[in-house]
């Protein structure tokens, strides 16, 4: 039983979703393909949604700048690990030549 007013809900709500689209066709069918309303904006609108692009290609501009500082960071960092083993190996070979210099 449960399941039959289920079915019948469900009927009944895709039969109405498909009543509004039916009806709101001829119109979706006239509105323009370019993605224009053709609605007029204000200037003060177009001036406003100019100033946030600039800011967003800036905000933008600035993060790939972020990013690819902290990969030379990174990049850096390692070298200075690796220089950091060498040095510390280099010592190590000089003080064991020293002490068989002094052992003998």
């Amino acid at each position: 039983m449960l399941e039959l007013i289920i079915l019948i809900i469900f009927i009944l709500s895709l039969g109405g979703i498909v009543f509004i689209l039916a009806r709101k066709m001829p119109i979706l069918v006239q509105l323009p393909q370019n993605g224009t309303t053709g609605i007029k904006e204000h200037r003060i609108f177009l001036v406003v949604t100019e100033k946030i692009e600039s800011i967003y290609s800036i905000f933008k501009k600035q993060i790939i700048m972020h990013k690819l500082l902290s990969y030379a960071k990174v990049i850096i960092l390692k070298v200075e690990v690796k220089i950091d083993q060498l040095l510390h190996s280099l010592r190590k070979k000089v003080k064991e030549q020293k002490e068989k210099e002094v052992k003998k």
